[in-house]
């Protein structure tokens, strides 16, 4: 103990002694560390909002029916067992139901299973919408309304009203802002939707949605499940798709084929949904992370530069304290305390520099038409970046003081002292 103690005190009067080398140094590593910190949050902040902006309104499974061409036509049977030969053009698909059969059931066991967040049904109606003379074609999807809120943070793109209002109508929808900018329509307004077949029902507008994505707000509103079969006359138990939330999104994909098997219906996973967005995703915190780990290379380099100079100058002080007994391992501890030492102190203010950074980018305004519920700059404040950053700093530090220490180490005091 006594040992470490005289080690320490060495080299915090040889760090005191050489000031200026020693807040170069600090100030290497405190630069590295709060540029990585401020890089890395910023970007990963970037990164989370653009994911959520897609992957939110994305279930980690959809599961539905979709119309298909039939695999064998009746006369191949036929021609197959005849031997003949005909050519068939523009075979039509058969007709098919898009609701999914016993899907009250279906949702039932998915609630049940352990993997599952939260399963939500929904109508999906294609129809018109009418204000005055204009007659748009658009999307009007029956939900429960406060299981979407909960599962896909649909409350985060609700620019006016709010789920409840609409859990609370009987003949409520919460319109796309687009949809409803081009018909002129307010909050409290009221809308008529027209089905394919011409029958027209009045709709009270309660809220307006606003997801970033143009063409999901110049087509598509929200109403309640059963308002929407209501207006196409179907019974309760009419259900075109089923969303699914998992705990774990990378059981998606196993649980989607899973699913096909055992109902016999189209499961969609969320990675087949979004192949070319999480590429992108991929390619961005590549980018991310390559240039803030270059960023504390680039601090670890000057780190070294500079502790090799403090030991250059710091020659007649390893002669002497050889002279008087220290051995080279001794000498090499002080140096690598002093590395350490460095370390410490600039990452240490490394991680504040960091940290006040991304608070004032997390204050700094910032409006989009897209966004409208996100008022500043994103930034993702993960404890695990700010452990990454001073381990980071010691462990450069220790290797870029390892080398000029076990050269201090090596030196000849005599040769030295013979030299002055």
């Amino acid at each position: 103990m006594k040992q470490w103690r005289l080690i320490l005190g060495i080299a915090r009067n040889h760090l005191l002694t050489k000031m200026k080398s020693t807040v170069t140094a600090s100030l290497g590593v405190t630069f590295g560390i709060g540029a990585y910190i401020t890089l890395v949050s910023f970007m990963t902040g970037l990164n989370q909002l653009l994911d959520d902006l897609i992957l939110n309104q994305t279930p980690h499974i959809h599961l539905y029916n979709e119309v298909q061409p039939s695999k064998e036509q009746p006369i191949d049977r036929y021609l197959g067992a005849s031997g003949d030969l005909a050519q068939i053009r523009s075979v039509k698909p058969k007709p098919g139901q898009l609701k999914i059969h016993d899907a009250l059931p279906i949702l039932d066991h998915l609630k049940a299973d352990p993997r599952v967040l939260g399963a939500t049904p929904q109508l999906r109606a294609q129809l018109f919408y009418l204000s005055g003379p204009i007659d748009l074609g658009g999307v009007l999807l029956g939900v429960d309304i406060l299981e979407e809120e909960r599962l896909s943070s649909l409350g985060d793109y609700l620019v006016s009203g709010g789920a409840r209002e609409l859990a609370q109508s009987d003949n409520g929808v919460i319109m796309g802002i687009g949809l409803a900018e081009k018909m002129s329509l307010k909050k409290g307004d009221r809308v008529q939707v027209s089905t394919p077949g011409g029958e027209a029902f009045p709709l009270k507008i309660v809220g307006f949605y606003q997801s970033g994505i143009a063409d999901i707000d110049n087509t598509q509103s929200f109403a309640n499940l059963e308002t929407v079969q209501r207006i196409l006359g179907k019974p309760s138990n009419y259900i075109t798709d089923i969303n699914v939330k998992l705990h774990h999104i990378a059981q998606a994909a196993p649980m989607a084929r899973e699913l096909e098997r055992q109902f016999g219906i189209r499961a969609r996973d969320i990675v087949e949904a979004n192949a070319q967005f999480e590429t992108g995703t991929n390619i961005r915190n590549l980018i991310t992370y390559a240039v803030s780990i270059t960023l504390l290379v680039v601090a670890g380099f000057g780190i070294y530069n500079i502790l090799n100079m403090l030991i250059y100058e710091k020659m007649n002080d390893i002669a002497i304290l050889k002279a008087t007994g220290f051995s080279g391992g001794d000498v090499q501890l002080i140096f690598m305390s002093q590395a350490l030492l460095i370390g410490l102190i600039g990452g240490v203010l490394g991680l504040l520099l960091g940290f006040g950074l991304s608070q004032l980018i997390d204050s700094l305004p910032f409006e989009t038409e897209a966004l409208p519920t996100i008022t500043t700059y994103p930034v993702n404040h993960n404890p695990g970046y700010y452990a990454i950053g001073i381990s980071f700093a010691l462990v450069s530090t220790f290797f870029a003081g390892y080398l000029p220490a076990s050269r201090a180490r090596k030196i000849d005091p005599v040769q030295i002292i013979r030299g002055n």
